[in-house]
Formats: C-alpha cells, sequence, structure tokens
C-alpha cells in the first residue's frame, strides 16, 4: 500500500495497522494509542461498555479529554481499538485432523468473546478490517486445509463458525450476568428458571417444550451449544464426503440464478452453460483421480518406511 493510499484509510483503521501519523502536540512521554485503549479496556471491563466515554478515560488516566482527542480522534475509533486489543490474537490452532482444528478454532474464539464479554454487545456491521480480526479469519480458514474445499468455501464456513461462537458466547455471558446480580450462581439460577418455565409450560399449548422440561433437558447441565457444533461439523463431513464421490465440486458456493428467462434461453450461452457443465464434470473427476493418486503415493511412502 502505498502512501496515498494510506492516507485515505479510516483513522481507526490506520491506528489499528500502525500507520498513522504521531500527533504533533500533547503529552507524548506519558500517552499513547495503546495506554488509551489499554484504560479504556479496562473501564469497559470494570463497569461495562456504556461506561466508556472519552471523558471517562482521560478521567481515569488523570488527563482532560483533549489531550485523549490529539491521539483518538473519536469515540467510534476508540471502540475499534478496544475490540481489536481485547480479541488479541488467536493461540496456535493445532489438531490431526480438520475437525479438531476447527473445534480448536472455535472455543478459542469463543473464549477470547468470553474474557472481554463486553465485545459481544457491538454492533456487527461486517468485516472489521483490523490486523487481530485478520488473524482470526486466516485461522479460521487455514483449520480447513488438507481438505478439499475450496478458498471461498472455507471463508464461508469460517463466517459460519465465527457466528456460532458470537452467538454461543452472547448467551453464555448474559447467563453469567444473571447470575451475578443475583448473587448466586449460574447453575442454580438456571435451575430456578427452568423450574420457573416447567410451572408455566403446559402440555396442551406447548407439547414439545413440556415434553423436554419433563425429560430434565433444560437442567440437564450439558454443554447447549457442543450439540449444535457438532453437527454443523457433521454438514461439513457430509459435503466433503460428496466432493469426494465427484458429486459436487470443491469450489462450491452456487452461482446466482439468471434473472431474464430469455438470457437462458439464448442459444450461445446454452451452449457456453453446456460448456461448463461439461468440465465441471471433468475437474470432480480429476480431483477425484489426484485424490487416489495422493493415497496411493502415501500408502507407497508408509510401505517404504517400514520395509
Amino acid at each position: 500500500m502505498d502512501d496515498a493510499e494510506l492516507e485515505e484509510l479510516p483513522r481507526g483503521i490506520a491506528l489499528a495497522w500502525g500507520v498513522a501519523a504521531s500527533p504533533q502536540r500533547g503529552p507524548k512521554r506519558e500517552m499513547s494509542v495503546e495506554r488509551i485503549v489499554d484504560a479504556a479496556v479496562e473501564l469497559a471491563d470494570a463497569e461495562g461498555l456504556a461506561a466508556v466515554s472519552m471523558a471517562a478515560v482521560a478521567a481515569r488516566l488523570g488527563y482532560t479529554p483533549m489531550s485523549l482527542y490529539r491521539y483518538i480522534s473519536a469515540k467510534d475509533d476508540l471502540v475499534l481499538l478496544m475490540q481489536e486489543a481485547a480479541i488479541g490474537t488467536p493461540p496456535p490452532i493445532e489438531g490431526e485432523s480438520w475437525r479438531a482444528r476447527v473445534v480448536a478454532f472455535h472455543d478459542a474464539l469463543m473464549a477470547a468473546y468470553l474474557s472481554h464479554a463486553w465485545v459481544i454487545e457491538l454492533p456487527i456491521t461486517g468485516v472489521t478490517a483490523t490486523p487481530n480480526s485478520a488473524a482470526w479469519m486466516d485461522a479460521g480458514i487455514a483449520a480447513f486445509d488438507g481438505t478439499a474445499l475450496g478458498d471461498d468455501a472455507r471463508l464461508s464456513l469460517m463466517l459460519l463458525l465465527t457466528g456460532y461462537a458470537h452467538w454461543s458466547a452472547g448467551v453464555t455471558a448474559g447467563m453469567t450476568r444473571r447470575a451475578v446480580a443475583s448473587g448466586r450462581g449460574v447453575d442454580e439460577v438456571n435451575h430456578a428458571e427452568d423450574d420457573l418455565l416447567a410451572r408455566l409450560v403446559t402440555p396442551d399449548e406447548y407439547p414439545s417444550l413440556h415434553r423436554a422440561i419433563a425429560a430434565g433437558e433444560l437442567s440437564s447441565g450439558g454443554d447447549p451449544f457442543r450439540f449444535g457444533l457438532d453437527r454443523i461439523l457433521d454438514g461439513i463431513t457430509t459435503h466433503l464426503d460428496r466432493i469426494e464421490r465427484g458429486e459436487v465440486v470443491a469450489a462450491s458456493l452456487p452461482e446466482p440464478a439468471s434473472v431474464d428467462p430469455a438470457v437462458a434461453a439464448d442459444k450461445r450461452v446454452k451452449t457456453a452453460t453446456k460448456g461448463v457443465r461439461e468440465a465441471e464434470k471433468a475437474l470432480r473427476a480429476a480431483q477425484k483421480a489426484e485424490r487416489q493418486a495422493r493415497r496411493e503415493a502415501q500408502e507407497r511412502i508408509e510401505r517404504a518406511k517400514s520395509a
């Protein structure tokens, strides 16, 4: 990225990437963007995101708000940098299989959210273009290394897993806040609420929910989110099996259907579409042959090692 492009970056993004110009005035020796962000994160951890303002952070540091504005010019930029600091960078995502790596990625991301639960309260307005966010996305995509999935499918699945971790962490954080406010443990609060729900839910009005409550499912004490994650992984496994059988192409995001039937009916378009379908079929056959060749090569290598 050249200097002109750097100048066009939003201030918060430029600060996150460390390419923003330093202020010309202000208490440089005592103040820094990092110190301001650390103080804001500490404030949010202690009192919640609503307590964070430029004035509150300045007071925590013993400076005037104007001193902060020389370093971070808007509260939105401060919140962006707080989020970046709170989620940190992903730990090594390890595992012998893609499934183990995906679980490790999900659990690490959920732990990062829960370590600073106010992050979950931030509205999702798109992909955050900051270094740590990019590192998490990269780790989520890399978890699928060694599979037949194309880059587009890996990106899509990374977003799915990130969303599930975000939602699961949000529910978990809400349960914890409720327990802290009541002065009781999470399990105790959950059991009390389950008992209340059991008294209110009748088999006539809510037959399926009543049956689940009667079976003790709401108070089982197990991880309520792991089952859903496992089913997501089962679906990915099924998709990979279909790729293995040559039923779908590895680069798997569907193309949008034509909005104009007349275009689809055009003779040249139909001929081109037929060519695409034949090419896809040939690609699936080639991918299957490649995987078979790799397996055979691996077997030969293993036999040679053990000979």
